[in-house]
């Protein structure tokens, strides 16, 4: 499972305040193959940016890729490598290709085929497919399962992450499904 577009990692790794993650700690886990996102979206402005630029020089450090989630202006001010777009923004049909800095990745998140053609349509290169398997972060939530990912891989336009329950176990499950980018995860296999 590698992306077959040059800019994109083989994995992504979510921040995720409500599960108590601690960002610098999940950016000890990750190597120069792999790309951080920062959620974070509960915090207020000043609080996100002075962590999102803390996390931006980290990550540089560690050659990491950054991703923002959710805010343009965040990404751009502090030279983040991308923008993630949460589902509510490829719902409103903007198109995020057209302010793509040079060198950006943009991601969005999908959780079945409509949100999956949004994301493509809003211009983004890879798209974050969930929940794939149960997670903590959503239980008692329909999962997609192998067979429904495969199907969703198979017809899509962009590159597809896993993400959900993804742990070294279910891992395996998803080393078979053509086209498979990679997968994303908030606590790393």
């Amino acid at each position: 499972m590698t992306s077959g577009h040059t800019l994109l990692p083989n994995r992504f790794v979510l921040t995720d305040t409500a599960r108590g993650g601690d960002p610098f700690e999940q950016l000890k886990t990750l190597s120069a193959a792999d790309a951080l996102i920062l959620r974070h979206y509960e915090l207020p402005k000043p609080d996100r940016l002075s962590l999102a630029l803390c996390l931006r020089e980290a990550t540089r450090a560690r050659k990491v890729r950054l991703l923002i989630a959710g805010d343009y202006g965040l990404a751009s001010c502090v030279g983040a490598d991308g923008l993630h777009l949460p589902s509510w923004m490829t719902k409103r049909g903007d198109v995020w290709s057209h302010r793509q800095k040079a060198g950006w990745i943009i991601t969005a998140a999908a959780h079945d085929e409509p949100e999956l053609r949004a994301a493509s349509r809003a211009g983004a290169d890879a798209a974050l497919v969930s929940p794939v398997f149960p997670t903590g972060s959503h239980p008692g939530t329909q999962t997609l399962g192998v067979i429904r990912l495969a199907r969703l891989t198979a017809t899509a336009r962009i590159p597809i992450y896993a993400l959900g329950g993804v742990t070294a176990l279910s891992l395996k499950r998803l080393r078979n499904i053509p086209k498979l980018s990679g997968w994303a995860s908030v606590s790393a296999p």
